[in-house]
């Protein structure tokens, strides 16, 4: 199975480094020298990482055969793909990957069914699953503990408790204002 561990961003310097927007839990193991990753588009590679350092909270990575800026330049927006086994899991006990959670059926923890997850969009502020329901729309569900209570891969559902408003019309709206005028 194919994974996208990272987009590789701007050239950094004239000896050949780029710096990348990091799209793995686990860059240590996904981006570490000597890791061969396929790329999307395939013409710009496989490509080997020879060096990775942090410098300013960014990423930056040098593959072997790229030694100057113009060279790291053409690789702009490409993105780096790792071949991981279906089968392996992510360290943390309540972390997945992407390929997990895709297709569950998500429903609440009443049983009523929403629909099923489709997509995975990852902010910067937290990870949102995208659902789609049986209607065909859409409904974006934040990847919380306090809403997405259970994962159960072997059912192949995620339970949610969702506040009101998320999935539904019926949002609870409080204001003061409402109590002043029926003071």
């Amino acid at each position: 199975m194919q994974l996208v561990v990272a987009r590789i961003g701007r050239a950094h310097g004239i000896k050949g480094e780029v710096t990348v927007e990091v799209r793995t839990d686990e860059p240590e193991l996904r981006l570490a020298p000597g890791a061969v990753l396929a790329t999307e588009p395939a013409s710009a590679g496989p490509l080997t990482i020879e060096t990775g350092r942090v410098h300013s909270g960014r990423l930056l990575l040098r593959f072997e055969g790229v030694r100057d800026r113009t060279a790291a330049e053409a690789l702009r927006n490409t993105l780096l793909i790792a071949e991981i086994d279906p089968e392996e899991l992510p360290e943390g006990e309540d972390e997945y990957y992407d390929h997990q959670l895709i297709d569950l059926d998500v429903v609440t923890r009443d049983g009523q069914q929403v629909g099923r997850i489709t997509e995975i969009s990852h902010l910067p502020t937290q990870d949102l699953f995208v659902v789609e329901r049986p209607d065909g729309s859409e409904v974006f569900v934040p990847f919380v503990q306090e809403i997405v209570t259970e994962i159960d891969l072997e059912e192949q559902r995620a339970v949610i408790d969702p506040p009101p408003g998320l999935i539904d019309d019926r949002a609870e709206i409080a204001s003061t204002r409402d109590q002043e005028e029926g003071a």
